[in-house]
């Protein structure tokens, strides 16, 4: 299978990100490689590119992609073992860090990874198929509390807890093994007046179980302040989201890094001891164009914020 993934706000990413051509570079969501490719292309000689993943399609696609490339270096791992991977290889500090988060389109698009409502296969969903947690387990063995909880904080779905209660009668008489029984329970238990206004009714629940079973929010939250660790004092880390969720974790982390003094108001000096860390690139997330949209929707909930590593006083 060629790995395949149109990527989002491209251009503006790498313009965010590249400071010095000459200088180490991490893309954390390899992918299709697209941001990868864009950002060599801008890389002096000397330059290096660091790239992680965790699908072994992406890996392949991409070892042959840049297989001539003496500048790249490809991982097989989870951009929550960043550091440790840097480090443990001498790839430290680094001059920009890239995140282009979320599921990717072959990984959508391919029936048997399980991440689609829109083929049936069976109820997979693993970005690393190395894991064991899969959507199957979670459907058939969380309790109807613990999904419902996931649907409704990951999915922000307002049919959740009733969608988690006839996942959970369906399941008494037989195992959910595949995406179609999903969707059918879901559209079984979504009013009929809901289902014919806004996105697929499987869409939100999909992408709830997705986010669960590859820990996405937890490692995001793992990851960013590795990042600012491993970057070079003047280096810029770039985030992509395309979840409300995502993007609060984001914003909230690089407002930590801001060094704020969190005292209470009226003291009358600041006990807290904040010192800032970085600065932001741009104070309002980047959005995609109105061209971008229409060429590639899966664009449209994309935000794109920056941040730079300020240097020592």
């Amino acid at each position: 299978m060629v790995f395949e993934h149109k990527s989002v706000l491209l251009n503006e990413s790498i313009e965010l990100v590249l400071t010095d051509p000459n200088g180490l570079y991490v893309d954390c969501t390899l992918g299709g490689g697209g941001h990868s490719e864009c950002l060599l292309n801008k890389l002096s000689p000397v330059g290096r590119l660091v790239c992680f993943d965790q699908d072994e399609i992406a890996i392949a696609n991409a070892r042959k992609k840049f297989e001539d490339d003496p500048r790249v270096t490809v991982f097989r791992n989870n951009f929550a073992e960043m550091e440790e991977t840097l480090q443990n290889n001498g790839l430290l500090p680094v001059d920009g860090i890239m995140y282009d988060l979320g599921v990717s389109s072959p990984q959508l698009d391919e029936a048997e990874r399980g991440f689609s409502y829109m083929q049936d296969a069976v109820l997979d969903m693993r970005m690393d198929r190395r894991r064991s947690l899969t959507a199957e387990e979670i459907v058939n063995t969380w309790s109807v509390e613990d999904i419902a909880g996931i649907i409704r904080d990951y999915g922000e779905e307002n049919w959740a807890a009733r969608i988690a209660k006839f996942i959970g009668e369906a399941r008494v008489t037989e195992r959910i093994r595949t995406t179609g029984q999903l969707v059918e329970i879901i559209k079984s238990a979504v009013p009929a007046a809901a289902r014919r206004e806004g996105p697929h009714p499987a869409k939100r629940t999909f992408q709830a179980i997705r986010m669960a079973v590859n820990k996405e929010l937890e490692v995001l939250e793992e990851t960013l302040d590795q990042a600012l660790r491993c970057l070079k004092p003047g280096g810029r880390v770039a985030v992509i989201t395309f979840h409300s969720l995502e993007d609060r974790i984001v914003k909230n982390t690089f407002q930590t890094w801001l060094g704020k003094c969190t005292c209470p108001p009226g003291l009358p000096v600041c006990r807290c001891g904040a010192e800032p860390k970085a600065k932001l690139v741009n104070k309002k997330p980047i959005l995609p164009s109105q061209e971008e949209e229409d060429n590639n929707p899966r664009s449209r909930s994309a935000k794109l914020r920056a941040a730079e590593k300020l240097r020592s006083k």
